[in-house]
């Protein structure tokens, strides 16, 4: 008999003050991991303003704009992370954590690849994709609130605003982000780490999809009618030009 068996044969209140003290240790844990370790990369992302090279007029006008609105991300995510609900359903085993992790984490390393040399023009491009990205990740955030979640958790489903677009719109905006960092630093290394992100990124949506469905019967029904991640829009002129295509 395993221990668990003899766990469920011989329930007590000790046993679960005890599990409930474990599970409370865990998720303040986790919160106070969140807080920390954003709170220090906003503001670095902010000292960053300080190492910036010279630019001229609007160029550095628009840097200056998508550092501020990165920083006003991370600290949404620092805050967010106090005030979130505790989740009802966690995913079980570790592949779900590492994939959330290195997806969280290792999209920083593009910011470490050197600087490609670019003209004025996609320059602009480049820097107005990260801060459009920046804002709408924080609106996003906003509305998803205290359901926020780092690794794979149900805590509460949301299923209106941005999230009646697709099913995933904080991943859509950081693609977004993503796009304009990855043209700053542009080579096949480059381009190779994030062919890897969207990867693991994918796979963290298969991860808390199949939580949600879990841990919330309607789930299924509001899959079915909303996208992943392309706007009813694009999905729908992408099935119609696949159709021409086999007609």
């Amino acid at each position: 008999m395993g221990a668990d068996e003899a766990m469920t044969e011989r329930p007590s209140g000790e046993q679960v003050i005890v599990s409930s003290r474990a599970a409370f240790v865990l998720e303040w844990g986790a919160r106070a991991a969140i807080v920390a370790i954003f709170t220090a990369l906003a503001a670095l992302n902010l000292a960053g303003i300080y190492h910036m090279a010279p630019l001229d007029g609007p160029e550095w006008l628009l840097a200056v704009a998508a550092r501020f609105a990165n920083f006003m991300f991370l600290i949404l995510v620092a805050a967010t992370a106090l005030t979130r609900l505790s989740p009802v359903l966690k995913a079980k085993g570790i592949e779900p954590r590492v994939s959330a992790l290195l997806g969280t984490f290792i999209s920083a390393g593009l910011v470490l690849l050197p600087k490609t040399e670019l003209g004025p023009v996609l320059s602009i491009i480049s820097t107005l994709l990260i801060i459009t990205g920046a804002v709408l990740s924080f609106i996003v955030l906003r509305w998803l609130g205290k359901s926020f979640s780092i690794l794979a958790e149900a805590r509460r489903l949301v299923t209106t605003g941005p999230y009646k677009v697709v099913r995933h719109p904080l991943y859509l905006c950081e693609g977004v982000a993503l796009l304009g960092v990855v043209l700053q630093v542009i080579s096949p290394l480059a381009v190779a780490m994030t062919l890897i992100i969207a990867l693991i990124q994918f796979r963290r949506m298969i991860n808390e999809e199949a939580v949600l469905n879990s841990a919330f019967p309607e789930y299924r029904a509001y899959a079915a009618r909303t996208p992943r991640v392309a706007p009813a829009l694009l999905a729908g002129f992408y099935s119609g030009s696949k159709s021409a295509v086999k007609e």
